[in-house]
């Protein structure tokens, strides 16, 4: 079983709770009796960045310095796009 704080309590008791977490514990945090939030230890032997990092740019989430995204397409295939549509949006 879990230990449970309160929102106010996690606060105020942050570094015992980092304490429990690293003893191999999870904690779960409330918000008017409601658990919102859990605090656990990473499993052992986690990801590297480089590894997390490869992952989000696999998942199009990160892009990494000095690579480049697609080039911008046009939007608008004649001149005057923007003009005609606000004058479409006053009429």
């Amino acid at each position: 079983m879990a230990d449970l704080y309160s929102t106010y309590e996690a606060k105020a008791r942050f570094s015992e709770i980092i304490r429990k977490v690293r003893a191999g514990k999870t904690v779960s945090v409330t918000y008017r009796g409601e658990p919102v939030a859990e605090i656990r230890p990473l499993p052992k032997g986690g990801t590297s960045l480089e590894q997390r990092l490869n992952r989000l740019a696999d998942d199009g989430i990160l892009v990494r310095a000095g690579q480049r995204r697609g080039g911008l397409r046009r939007v608008a295939r004649r001149p005057g796009a923007l003009e005609r549509f606000l004058a479409d949006r006053e009429a």
